[in-house]
């Protein structure tokens, strides 16, 4: 992949910031008002005015800036395809729909740039709690301006992680109930934040250990990944290849617990697809 001048990262990484402000005072402007809460055709997967709206918000300053760029937004789908098509902006306006809904505050706005396939600019903007999150290649990540890394947790019994689950959950035995339950027994704690985005930045923050999940979409996690690599954390697939923002699967930790996580992960994946039990851990096998 070619490089990008680190003043030129700068300006994504400002703009992104502009955007992602935007699309939260819209949220704001939302929070405990909604009057209509739709479906997106599978069940569990939401729609609102608050998404559309600060949809429309981000888009104005990314298409404002870059309107050579193209974009790839959860509610409008491909905004654009023209001459810079190396440059793809992954936009998620409302990571976490299910829990703005019901006014569980653990939401945010999602904005990743990636150069030929590559996450390279990421922001993840909570605003109800003023939480900004940055990061670009090479420039390291920050909370509020201020650097972040990620936790030194050394062993997965010591960690605590967490990870969602896709809307085809009960139409697929492969819906990451198995890793769930398998992982429950080996770490301190596995929470379900219902925000993608936020969970990578929690990773980040060195709040949580480590992270997985499938099902996921690129605008999802383009953003987190950029804040996990630059707080110093590992981000793959779950085998340890390098991960595709595409591919719906990923793994991120801080990297201190990040093979023994893979293992765990492809392991219980494996069975699942192959249809065996997959025992607690000191369970017997035989």
């Amino acid at each position: 992949m070619e490089s990008i001048p680190i003043n030129d990262l700068a300006i994504y990484l400002d703009i992104a910031t502009e955007a992602a402000g935007a699309g939260g005072a819209v949220l704001q402007s939302y929070w405990g008002k909604l009057a209509e809460v739709e479906e997106k055709g599978r069940s569990g997967d939401l729609v609102t005015a608050a998404d559309r709206a600060a949809e429309t918000a981000v888009l104005s300053v990314l298409q404002r800036h870059f309107p050579h760029h193209s974009i790839l937004a959860e509610e409008s789908g491909w905004q654009q395809q023209s001459q810079r098509q190396e440059f793809l902006w992954a936009v998620d306006p409302l990571d976490g729909t299910t829990n703005f809904a019901h006014q569980y505050p653990f939401y945010s706005v999602s904005i990743g740039l990636l150069f030929q396939g590559q996450p390279v600019v990421g922001v993840v903007f909570d605003p109800l709690h003023q939480d900004l999150f940055r990061a670009a290649q090479g420039m390291g990540a920050t909370c509020n301006r201020q650097p972040i890394q990620v936790s030194h947790t050394e062993t997965l019994e010591r960690s605590l992680l967490v990870t969602g689950f896709a809307y085809d959950r009960r139409e697929t035995v492969d819906n990451n109930y198995a890793e769930f339950c398998h992982l429950t027994h080996r770490c301190q704690g596995v929470r379900r934040g219902g925000s993608a985005s936020m969970d990578l930045a929690y990773v980040a923050w060195g709040r949580l250990d480590g992270y997985w999940e499938r099902g996921l979409s690129p605008w999802d996690i383009a953003a987190g990944v950029v804040l996990v690599r630059e707080a110093g954390g590992l981000v793959t697939a779950y085998d340890g290849n390098a991960v595709d923002v595409f591919a719906g699967r990923l793994l991120a930790t801080n990297g201190w617990i990040h093979a023994a996580l893979s293992q765990a992960l492809t392991h219980c994946t494996t069975q699942v697809l192959l249809g065996e039990s997959v025992p607690t851990p000191g369970q017997s096998t035989d």
